[in-house]
């Protein structure tokens, strides 16, 4: 029996839900986990405390999928097409730096990989890109409320109001992609 050569990716574009949402719908992609990355306090982070922007953390989500069906430059495209990546520090009506874009690289590979494609669909956008790229330095889980969010939510106005406009951009824009 062969294994499986599985990666992981880690990015912040805005709310956690909204992006766990996303990625769990791309084919190749064998499990998502919300969490905080990129704070400067010590500890493991809660949920309140996130959401005051103090810890300097962001909501991020942890993506393992199998490189030899999806490859990290499409798992990157997707993540930049399905956010905005021009606001700094605000999706929507979610402000603040727990909010940024952010990819947070495992290794140079996926530190170059993600500087070329911000680089490739930078034309594409009217304002600068201003998603941060930085080392992955501590994965938070978030507790279990925060897994599969859209799945357990849909009904909530949140989700109907923010989320499902995203996965239907992504539908749109990656059909060929999804499961």
């Amino acid at each position: 029996m062969a294994t499986k050569n599985l990666q992981v990716a880690t990015f912040g574009g805005g709310c956690f839900w909204c992006t766990e949402a996303v990625f769990q719908e791309v084919k190749g992609v064998e499990g998502v986990i919300s969490g905080y990355s990129g704070g400067t306090v010590p500890g493991n982070p809660i949920y309140r405390e996130i959401c005051s922007g103090l810890t300097g953390h962001a909501e991020v989500i942890q993506v393992t999928f199998n490189p030899d069906i999806i490859s990290y430059d499409d798992i990157v495209v997707i993540f930049m097409t399905t956010h905005d990546p021009t606001t700094l520090n605000r999706q929507g009506a979610d402000r603040g730096t727990q909010y940024r874009s952010v990819i947070f690289y495992q290794d140079e590979v996926q530190k170059g990989i993600s500087e070329i494609v911000v680089k490739e669909l930078q034309p594409y956008y009217e304002t600068p890109i201003v998603t941060e790229i930085s080392p992955l330095d501590v994965f938070y889980e978030a507790t279990k409320e925060h897994q599969d969010y859209y799945k357990n939510n849909q009904s909530n106005g949140y989700c109907s109001f923010v989320i499902t406009p995203k996965l239907s951009k992504l539908r749109k824009l990656h059909a060929d992609k999804l499961k």
